[in-house]
């Protein structure tokens, strides 16, 4: 047991809306204690009532439970389907926009953009289908936890992690090294792994992300025309970003929101160096 002088016993979490209900559980948006009574369940952990009211609003100045600018919706995954559908549809009214945009080894150093736009590219409408489904439900879960800058690293650092993997393991003397690929899949398996990162970091139960996880990544290495390089690269890279995030020192929850996923883009860029020059 520890005592404390008269006058310096540390104040405990009371619940805003029941300042005489003592509670150690938080609010996984904006951080405030929060009591049973005012517990919303969450995909990832609970919320308080005042952030599932405020949908569509977000409060400035308060901070998620990882550090991120708390935000009400998801209007960055809103815009990500949103312009993916609108690619998809460019895509059968301009028969050179995918080869224009694709991702292929032999022309990544070339035209280096592409590392990233085919993250916008589909090869068919149930391609597309499922890609967005995905994108929403883990969107709209982690971008009102992570914030919208978080979000927005994760996705992309995830999108361009699975275009290094397919480039450090093609051959430049096989068929791989001219393959092209597209999809959104590489950043969507990030979010998968963020999803269990984050849920893992928080205590929660995480059978139902691992189970989609097993399921997709024996989908990726069974079935056929599956760039599965891109599903381990994007998965990959998006447990490393989510690890940065979750388990942040508080008091360094800013820096490493920041320079975090600038560390993790140097280093995919320097294994694309590194594949460059040993080619």
């Amino acid at each position: 047991m520890s005592q404390y002088p008269a006058g310096s016993v540390p104040a405990v979490p009371v619940c805003p809306r029941h300042p005489g209900r003592v509670s150690y559980v938080r609010c996984q948006r904006c951080d405030r204690p929060v009591c049973p009574e005012c517990q919303v369940p969450g995909a990832v952990g609970v919320h308080c009532v005042d952030c599932v009211r405020s949908a569509g609003a977000a409060r400035p100045g308060v901070r998620t439970v990882l550090g991120g600018a708390a935000v009400a919706d998801a209007l960055l995954t809103r815009l990500l389907i949103g312009a993916c559908v609108v690619v998809f549809v460019a895509q059968q009214v301009l028969a050179s926009l995918t080869s224009d945009l694709l991702f292929a080894p032999a022309v990544a150093l070339s035209e280096p953009w592409r590392f990233l736009t085919t993250a916008f590219l589909h090869s068919s409408l149930l391609h597309l289908a499922f890609n967005m489904w995905a994108l929403w439900v883990t969107g709209t879960a982690l971008e009102p936890l992570l914030g919208r800058w978080r979000f927005g690293a994760l996705y992309a650092l995830s999108a361009l992690g699975g275009s290094v993997m397919v480039y450090l393991l093609a051959s430049p003397s096989g068929a791989s090294w001219w393959t092209g690929t597209v999809g959104a899949s590489g950043a969507v398996f990030g979010l998968f792994a963020a999803m269990f990162v984050i849920q893992r970091r928080f205590g929660r139960d995480t059978s139902a992300i691992v189970g989609l996880l097993a399921v997709n990544l024996v989908i990726s290495f069974t079935g056929a025309s599956i760039s599965w390089q891109g599903h381990l690269g994007g998965l990959l890279t998006g447990a490393a970003v989510s690890a940065l995030f979750a388990w942040a020192p508080r008091e360094r929850r800013k820096a490493v929101g920041v320079w975090g996923p600038v560390a993790v883009g140097l280093v995919l860029l320097a294994l694309v160096a590194a594949k460059a020059l040993v080619s």
